[in-house]
């Protein structure tokens, strides 16, 4: 299980809600002031609402904010993103490592810099960032396990789509993996999609017309997966099978409408980059003597190991009453800051 939030931090927790407090008002922001935040596979629908997020955070601060990084999900041109936006020196940088190891080094030189990194979505723990805002992983995974234990009555073979790298998804499935312990469920197949869509479409078709797979359920622990798989089921027209997804994108809710995907784990990507910024825009002009400190082992920490974003269950009772919750926020009606308890570009700014 991801770690709590270390204690004490309500100094850090202050100085975020005293900047989200000001907002507008505050004076102190240079005329250049700019964050990044740099992902892979920029365009999914999910992370547009992270620029969203993204978008709302640098209205409200007054600062300058981009969301970096490759179209596709490209592992590798990731930590040249990353690099070329900290030879800006930008005020600071939030980052989803796709892969940790890869990203560590990047995050780690930027930081040595005095470069403020937090990551969010997705986790590197054994890098120098300063702390991780997003959904703790391994609870959504719990959650979806006990969904799917529940439709497949405790028994029968299942598909995992995943991205076996990935630290948010490794989290995911060890979370599956503990709910479904003592039931008779048997992950048979595991499917690295590497993102693409089309790579789970191609191999659900495989499983669903292979007779000899005999899969009852999938598992898709990334956001392109469950509508490819509720697809396929769909063409095929395959009854009595068992999707649980993962994230809100407007196919998967249509697919949960249908009845063709039981349940998908809802993030807040939104919220990861919104609350992201506001914290990166806190340490920036609030910077500790160093920001090498090795938080995690400090007990006096001004700094949160974690901060968990929340998930929830979206199934076909409550399909509704999510998408006109996010209408609201789209239009700006609903829109509310939760207080505490070849690479491209997108730009927001509140200038």
């Amino acid at each position: 299980m991801l770690p709590r939030l270390q204690t004490p931090c309500s100094v850090f927790l202050t100085l975020v809600i005293a900047s989200v407090t000001v907002g507008c008002s505050r004076s102190h922001h240079d005329p250049g002031e700019t964050y990044y935040l740099v992902a892979t596979n920029i365009k999914l629908p999910y992370w547009q609402t992270a620029l969203d997020g993204l978008k709302r955070a640098a209205s409200d601060l007054k600062v300058q904010a981009e969301l970096v990084g490759p179209d596709k999900y490209e592992t590798k041109e990731q930590p040249a993103a990353f690099r070329q936006v900290a030879s800006r020196k930008p005020a600071g940088i939030l980052v989803s490592p796709a892969d940790p190891e890869l990203m560590k080094p990047e995050i780690d030189a930027a930081v040595a810099a005095g470069i403020p990194v937090i990551t969010v979505d997705s986790d590197a723990p054994t890098s120098r960032r300063l702390f991780f805002v997003g959904t703790n992983n391994y609870q959504a995974g719990v959650t979806g396990g006990r969904v799917l234990a529940q439709k497949l009555n405790r028994k029968g073979n299942i598909a995992v789509f995943t991205i076996p790298t990935q630290a948010n998804l490794i989290e995911r499935l060890r979370g599956y993996e503990e709910s479904l312990a003592g039931t008779s469920i048997k992950v048979v197949q595991t499917v690295d999609v590497h993102g693409d869509p089309g790579l789970a479409f191609d191999n659900a078709t495989k499983l669903v017309e292979d007779s000899k797979a005999n899969i009852d359920g999938f598992v898709c622990l990334e956001a392109t997966a469950g509508k490819e798989v509720a697809d396929v089921l769909s063409r095929k027209n395959v009854q009595g099978k068992t999707i649980v997804a993962m994230d809100t994108d407007s196919g998967t809710l249509d697919w949960i409408e249908k009845g063709v995907i039981a349940a998908t784990v809802a993030q807040k990507p939104f919220t990861m980059a919104y609350y992201g910024l506001q914290a990166l825009d806190a340490v920036h002009h609030n910077q500790p003597s160093s920001l090498n400190s090795d938080w995690r082992q400090n007990l006096k920490s001004v700094m949160p190991a974690v901060i968990d974003t929340g998930s929830s269950l979206v199934t076909r009772e409550n399909v509704s009453a999510i998408r006109a919750a996010d209408q609201g926020r789209r239009t700006g009606a609903a829109l509310a800051w939760f207080a505490l308890p070849g690479v491209n570009s997108t730009v927001a700014g509140g200038r």
